[in-house]
Parts: structure tokens; sequence; C-alpha cells
């Protein structure tokens, strides 16, 4: 008998013998098949076996409980064995938030031990994820995890910043950031801006340019900023370095105003002084000035070396005064500090902790340990004296003693027969109000002024102006003074309203009251110049147009379009009689003519007054604009049916007009030369369903059709259901459908319908263009 080698491996064997040859391979597929079917790690009975391994998974990156992933983490499982790639699919290896599933790709390691999977999008911040190895791996000899393998971490947290507005200014400290550490963010003004607070979810979290913050979770933060106003001067802090404090005072403020700006040293942290450009300004950490034109101040800090002390001081309030001999010194030093009160105010004493430590503006000590010390002040008294001027003509109170910076009020009350004028200080008009509030910043002395029987007069005038005549703060009753209004270029004068009625002007009023009269002027509306697409009906852009009826009819003018001449459909030319695509159902009888671009019977000619017409017609478009012709209002939010309307411009807020609620009336008021001009960033659309849903534009009062236009951002849609009558110069951006197919109602047009880009179709319509 020949020789018999018998080989193992992974529990099949074989004998390498002829005769065996059949038996084995039986033997090899039972095998096989009882390894598929087995559950878990099941061992065979063959002693010479080389034992395998269970699969199970040996360790996870980023590890369970792991916390602080990176949001661009490739998340990965290692085997103890090599595993079957096709068994590490969607299924068998998850990454969860909650109960929703992260998209992403599974690829091996080239050993098959490790799998990686890549999320399609980064992770989430600051959310926790649940991983997942279910049963259904395998290794490559088919043998799956007893149980399914579950881990979580969570990604690490972020901070969001935003500048409102964008124009503002710049943020910095963004990003992501581990939980318990420490984060400065900085807000940086742009150029006509002055930084107001960070705010998180809509609450002030601070009012310091640069905000410094442990993390605890994801921080979205938004930075304020607000414009200065013409009348008033910036000042602009930072701090420097950034994490090293923080600051108070930024804003905008008028000329002359007492500022105070505050610096709030971080721990670890020491102010040093203020500095404009590179010069140390102060050395108080409150540093008070008189604001004479912007400012932008840095607020220096430097560490506390480990083998010093730190005196921090500050002022309460910050207004108060400023302080001297903040700073790190060596143990056992002998320091001295010093306040000074700012105007208004007077030094009270140091508190360390709350309690009194010196009633000396100069304190002197040993320094062996951080001292944090506040410099107390207390508002000055002032006095307030009130007399009356004759005093005959009134009462006055109010007067009496008060810390600087009261708000105080003087109130005069006249006596019968008399009024009161003015309160003057020194001899100075200070307020024309009997009831007069300021700010006490110093003693006064405040005269109430009273005339014998006078009254005033208050003359209102917007988009204009009024001379009074003679002009006086008052008058005698029973004067007579006149009043001249003046419109300002592109508005006209229309009427007196308040304690005055009409349109006389001049006008001349009795003073036999006070009286409160505005001059009311209103905003010309002019005719824009269409050049030559006043000569057409109808113009559709570069799209063509299409006539759907029978009885459809141009008179007084044309049609047009840069298209070829087959974008012309159911129209025959009235001049030529040349026919365009017509059936019996659609023949429109164009009595100006047709303008096109070849083929015939469009030519070179014609489509040369096409192209002119174009331009005319965006030039018209451009000049009724909002931006040309600005200052429209929406009388009936966005709803122009059931309205009477006066000449004017008229400008839809939401975008969109409509004519639905029944008609739509313009009053000339008896003006032929009376001007409407209509606007809307989208579409216009006229009339609704339905047999009577027809809506129309009535002129009355002697108003004309050609003075009517109307801007429409993309289509206009004027009586679908057929019928009506609709008036003006309609030019569309996309388009306008005069009825639609099916309706054997006659719609009217006493205008045009231009369209600069799409094209214009009507079924049974007649369009009288305006002469």
């Amino acid at each position: 008998m020949k020789k018999q080698i018998t080989t193992r491996w992974n529990g099949i064997f074989t004998r390498q013998s002829k005769g065996y040859s059949l038996i084995l391979k039986t033997i090899c597929a039972l095998a096989l098949l009882f390894a598929v079917l087995a559950p878990g790690c099941k061992k065979d009975d063959y002693k010479g076996e080389i034992k395998g391994t269970c699969p199970v998974v040996v360790s996870t990156d980023p590890l369970d409980k792991a916390v602080d992933v990176v949001l661009t983490k490739a998340i990965s499982v290692t085997f103890n064995t090599s595993m079957a790639p096709a068994s590490i699919n969607s299924k068998t290896f998850t990454i969860k938030q909650g109960a929703a599933t992260i998209a992403g790709t599974i690829a091996p390691t080239s050993n098959g031990t490790v799998f990686i999977f890549t999320p399609s999008q980064p992770l989430l911040p600051f959310v926790s994820y649940t991983g997942t190895i279910t049963t259904g791996a395998t290794d490559t000899l088919h043998t799956a995890l007893v149980k399914d393998y579950i881990w979580t971490f969570t990604s690490i947290p972020q901070v969001t910043l935003t500048a409102l507005p964008v124009a503002g200014g710049t943020v910095e400290g963004f990003g992501t950031f581990a939980q318990a550490s420490v984060v400065t963010v900085t807000a940086t003004p742009n150029t006509g801006y002055v930084f107001t607070n960070w705010t998180d979810n809509g609450t002030i979290v601070s009012t310091s340019s640069s905000y410094q913050f442990t993390m605890a979770g994801n921080r979205v933060l938004v930075a304020n900023f607000k414009v200065i106003p013409a009348s008033q001067f910036a000042v602009v802090l930072n701090s420097s370095p950034v994490a090293g404090g923080t600051t108070k005072g930024s804003g905008s403020y008028n000329a002359g105003t007492s500022v105070t700006v505050t610096a709030l040293p971080n721990a670890g942290y020491i102010f040093v002084n203020w500095t404009d450009n590179g010069n140390i300004v102060s050395t108080s950490s409150g540093y008070q000035f008189i604001l004479g034109g912007n400012r932008k101040l840095i607020a220096n800090f430097k560490i506390i070396p480990s083998s010093q002390f730190a005196v921090i001081l500050s002022s309460s309030p910050p207004d108060g005064g400023s302080t001297t001999g903040s700073g790190a010194y060596s143990a056992g030093t002998s320091v001295t500090v010093s306040a000074a009160a700012n105007s208004g105010y007077t030094f009270v004493n140091w508190t360390d902790n709350g309690v009194v430590a010196s009633t000396s503006t100069s304190y002197t000590f040993a320094l062996n340990a951080n001292r944090t010390l506040i410099a107390n002040f207390a508002k000055s008294i002032y006095t307030l004296a009130l007399s009356a001027k004759p005093t005959t003509g009134g009462t006055v109170t109010g007067a009496g003693s008060f810390s600087a910076g009261s708000s105080v009020t003087a109130l005069a009350v006249p006596k019968s027969g008399y009024d009161f004028v003015s309160w003057t200080d020194n001899g100075v008009v200070a307020s024309t109000n009997a009831s007069y509030t300021f700010i006490l910043n110093g003693s006064k002395a405040l005269v109430a002024n009273f005339v014998v029987n006078t009254v005033t007069l208050n003359v209102t005038a917007v988009n204009g102006s009024v001379i009074k005549n003679p002009n006086q703060l008052a008058y005698s009753k029973g004067a007579q003074v006149k009043l001249t209004a003046t419109a300002n270029a592109g508005y006209v004068f229309t009427s007196w309203s308040g304690d005055a009625t009409g349109s006389v002007n001049p006008l001349t009023v009795t003073m036999n009251a006070n009286k409160n009269i505005t001059a009311n002027f209103k905003l010309i509306a002019a005719s824009p110049v269409l050049g030559s697409i006043s000569k057409f009906g109808a113009f559709g852009g570069n799209a063509g147009i299409t006539n759907q009826g029978l009885n459809t009819v141009i008179n007084n003018g044309g049609i047009g379009t840069t298209a070829a001449s087959t974008l012309v459909t159911g129209f025959h030319d009235g001049l030529t009689a040349a026919v365009y695509t017509e059936t019996p159902l659609n023949k429109g009888n164009v009595k100006g003519g047709i303008f096109t671009a070849p083929p015939a019977p469009g030519t070179a000619t014609s489509f040369a007054v096409a192209s002119q017409a174009l331009i005319d017609a965006t030039i018209a478009y451009n000049s009724i604009s909002p931006a040309s012709k600005p200052g429209g209002i929406d009388p009936g939010a966005g709803e122009l049916g059931g309205l009477t309307l006066a000449p004017g411009i008229y400008k839809s807020a939401s975008g969109t007009f409509k004519i639905t609620n029944g008609n739509l009336t313009l009053d000339a008021k008896g003006d032929p030369n009376a001007v409407w001009i209509f606007q809307t960033a989208a579409g216009l659309t006229v009339g609704i369903a339905g047999p009577a849903g027809a809506r129309s534009v009535v002129m009355i009062n002697g108003g004309l059709a050609k003075n009517v236009f109307w801007y429409v951002g993309s289509a206009a849609t004027i009586n679908a259901a057929g019928g009506g009558i609709m008036t003006g110069t309609i030019i569309s951006s996309a388009g306008t459908t005069l009825s639609t197919a099916g309706n054997a109602v006659q719609t009217v047009l006493n205008g045009r319908a231009i369209s600069l880009v799409a094209s214009v179709t009507m079924v049974n319509t007649t369009v009288n263009v305006p002469q």
C-alpha cells in the first residue's frame, strides 16, 4: 500500500492518494456544511485539528465612552481575526445618532482585521453616537460573533460665532474645543460700527469684545454691532493679550460726553495700563475721559509671575474715580495704592472682600498674599435753585439738593393770563418745555420765563419746507401769521392738515390758540419715455407671440419679437397680408404690422425694428422700477381690487399685485396728465376663475390709459377666464397671458402687453394701443 500523507487545515483534511480522493471530497463537503450550520465557535472531533478562534471585537477607535471626538473622525473596529469583507456592511456595522443611522462607507485594511467606517458628512458637534457590530459579521471561515458589540462615544463641542449685522465687524476664536477647556473669543468692529455685546440664544453673556469662558457643550455666540450715528463718536476697546482680561465701556457717544472704560483682568493676570495708538493714557483700570473724537483703546494685561503676589484694583462705581498701584510684587514688598475721585464724586474708603481696609486715599501695606482692593466713591451733592420771571407770571417746583448725576425735573406752571416761554440758565435758553428734565452735574439756578397771553405755532413739513412770517417762538393772541409752503424737488404741495385745512398757499393763520399745522406734499409721478416700443400693442421679447382665438385684433399698433417669424403663431399682418401659422380658429388681425427676425415673412429690416423696440422697452422698464421711481405705497396689502386710487406710485410690499376682489378704479381728479405707476417684484394677476371672474381697471374723471404703467418682475396673467377691460402698458420680465385657451368671451386691453424675455399669449383679445 502506498504511503499516505494526511494534512489538516481548519478542520478539513485530504489524503494524497487517488484511492481516497472521492471519499475525502465528500467528507470535506459535509464538514463545510456542518461548519456553516453549527452555531458559535463549535469545535469538531478531529484530534489533530488546528484550533480556530471565535471572532470578537478587540478594540474600537474611538474607544467606548470616549469624549471630544473630532468631527472628521474615521471610525475603526479591530477584530482578533480576519473577517469576511462582505459580512462587514451597512447592516452589520452601524453608527447612529439616536435612532438615525449615519451614512458612510466601510473599507477593510489589507489583513482584514481592521475595518474603517468613513462618515459621508462630518460628525455633529457635542453629540452622542452609538456604534454596533452585529452577529451578522463573520470571519473568513463563516464563524459569526457570539453577540452584538455596542459602544458609545461623544463628539467634541463647537463654538460658532456670528457677526450681527455681518457688515458690523469680524469675529475670532470659533472652532472645536475639548470639554472644560478655556476659550477666548474676540469681536472687532469695522469702520463705522461699534461692538455692543455677546449674546447666546438672545441672552447677553458679555459686554466685552474679549469674552472668556469654559467649554460646557456647544456655544452659539453672536457678536452684536451697531452703526455709529453721524453725530456721535466711537469708543473701541481691545484686550492685549486677548486672554488677559475683559473690558467695559465700548460704544458710541455724543461729543463732549464723559466716558468711563473699565478693564477686568482674568484669573492669573493683572492689569497694566490703557494705551491709545501705543501711548499710555492711564494706569488705572477705570479710565474716565471727555470724548472729543473716535478713541481706540487697548487694555494691557500681563501674567502674574509664580514667585509674586498680585494687587488688583477697581473703582465702585466705575465712573467714580481712578486708582494707581496695581501690579505684581515680591512677597513682603511695601505697596502703596492711591485713589482719585472724578468730578461729581468723593472718595469713601478702600475695601478688601467687603471689609474696610483704609479710609485714606493713599493706603500702604506689606504684601504677603494676593490683594483685591476696591476704591469706593460716593456722588457729590449739588443744589438746584428755581425762580420765576416775572414773579407774578407763575410758580416753579423741583428745587432742592441732589446727588451728582441725578435726573431732576423743574416744573413751571403759569398763572391765569400768562404763558410759559422758556427755562434759562444764566441767560441762555435751556428748554422751552414747562416740564424740564435733565441730569444734574453741578449746582444750577434756573429761571422760568413767562409772558402775557401768548400762543405758539408749530409747523411740520416733510419733503418740503414752510416759512413763517413773522417767525417767533410765541405770538400775541389774535396775531396773524403767513405760512408759505415750498416743495422739495420731485414733490408738489397738496394740502394743510392739523389745525388748518385746504390747499391755499400761502395761508394766513389767525393765532387765537396754540396751533400745530402740517404741510403735506406728494411725490410727482412722471410718464416714462417709451420710444419705439410705443408703436406696439404686444411684444414677445425674444420668445414670440401666440394667438389662440378667432377674434383677436391689434388696433392702432403692431406686434413684434426679436425671435424668428416661426414663433409668431395665429396672426396675419394687416399691412402686408403676411400670414403667421394661422388656423381657422386662431386668426389675429394686426393692423399695425408684424416685426420679427427672418425667415420670411420676417426680414432683416423688420428684425432691426424689433431689436430697437426691445432696447426701448428695457429702458422704459428700468425707468418705472422701484430703483428709478422710489416711494411707492401698498394701500391694499397687495390686493388692488375694490380700491379707488389717486395718481401716484404704488409698490407691492409682498412682491405680488392682484386685482381679484372687484374692479380697480383710477381717479384722475380732472387732471388729464395724471400718471399711475404700479410696481411688483414678482407677478400680476387680474381676475379669478369662473364665468363671472373677469376684473377691470376703470378710469374716471379724465384719466387716460396712456398714463398707466405696470412694472412686473416676473409674469402677468390678465383675466384667464376671459372678459374684462385691462388698462395700461404692462412691461413684464417673463411674459404676459391675456385670457386662456377655450374662452370665447372677448378680453380688452387698452394699452400694451410688453415682455422683455418670455412670450405673450392671447385668446380672443382686442388690444387698443393708446395714441
